[in-house]
């Protein structure tokens, strides 16, 4: 059997769906309801409800040991995708208490369970900082402790040092380091729909474009690619996974082309975008409210980040998708 951790995530939905449709047992972990209903509405979404009553789901928290104990019953292989997200300076110590200590729950539980394989998902927020003499960011890029991180990086940086530690004491793992996941736009039973800020800003005509780059993944692939490795003789070994590196400009105006809306006209230059980060900063702790524009989206705003995929390819065909296209194809 195959346990999920953050299944009613993105990426956990998306694999979970896939490996049920593969005639899997997957065994699912849960926080709340609510949280499991966005699950629901990602198999909504492709009309495979019939396949989400098979899956088992477990009320549990990896940050909670008692009940990760029964998630880890008779299982053989552990697909970890459960993270906090957050840029926010005032979220650090549950960043780092989901993402670092929740993470080495599982690998401890991996280890205590005989687990066959783990699958951890990270980011490549935890990948290294370049020198002056490089221009792309590999697997072997190193992690300068020097440099500024936000706390979502150090922490995801180390939940990958935990699996290492399994590693070390004979667990077989698996890292992926999953660009921005870009998957459909899913309206769940309130009529919310869960879509990025970008997204979401976009569709109302944003007047503002930026041209900072980074690396983008459609979901569809990242869950091929991790079923394969998986699947495979292939072990503790950790794989960039990003479909293409694209300049903000031209993502904004891909999805202004797509809601049919004004293409953004305003360059967000450096100076401009820290000027703003710095207001937000003030304004959030005057009224005490979360940033809306912390230091490192800020930075990613025009700091121009490019992967390369070369470790993938050698391993294995991963056949990316067209990242552009995919988009326009789901808003439509």
């Amino acid at each position: 059997m195959i346990l999920i951790t953050g299944a009613t995530g993105l990426v956990g939905s998306h694999l979970a769906m896939q490996l049920i449709e593969n005639n899997e047992r997957v065994r699912a972990i849960y926080r709340t309801t609510a949280s499991m209903e966005k699950t629901k509405s990602v198999f909504r979404l492709y009309k495979k409800e019939n396949l989400f009553e098979k899956i088992e789901w477990i009320q549990a928290d990896i940050t909670d040991i008692p009940s990760l104990a029964i998630a880890f019953d008779s299982i053989q292989y552990v697909y970890h995708c459960a993270a906090l997200i957050s840029f926010d300076p005032k979220d650090e110590k549950q960043i780092r208490k989901t993402n670092i200590e929740g993470t080495a729950n599982v690998v401890n539980f991996c280890l205590e369970y005989g687990i066959k394989k783990l699958c951890h998902v990270s980011s490549i927020a935890a990948l290294g900082d370049l020198k002056e003499n490089e221009d792309q960011i590999s697997e072997a890029t190193e992690w300068n402790p020097e440099r500024y991180h936000s706390d979502y990086a150090i922490s995801k940086y180390g939940a990958e040092m935990e699996v290492w530690r399994g590693q070390q004491e004979g667990l077989q793992t698996l890292i992926v380091n999953p660009g921005v996941v870009i998957g459909p736009l899913v309206k769940h039973g309130d009529g919310n729909q869960e879509s990025s800020s970008l997204f979401e800003k976009m569709a109302h005509g944003f007047p503002f474009y930026f041209k900072g780059s980074t690396g983008f993944i459609i979901v569809d692939d990242v869950i091929r690619i991790m079923i394969r490795l998986m699947k495979s003789e292939i072990s503790n070994e950790r794989f960039i996974l990003v479909g293409q590196n694209i300049v903000f400009q031209e993502l904004q105006n891909a999805l202004a082309d797509a809601w049919q809306v004004k293409r953004p006209y305003i360059h967000a230059h450096a100076c401009m975008v820290n000027l703003a980060y710095r207001i937000d900063w003030f304004v959030s702790n005057i009224l005490g409210q979360k940033r809306r524009l912390p230091r490192t989206t800020a930075q990613a705003t025009y700091c121009k980040s490019e992967y390369t995929t070369e470790k993938i390819t050698g391993f294995l065909d991963p056949n990316f998708s067209d990242v552009l296209g995919y988009i326009k194809r789901v808003l439509k």
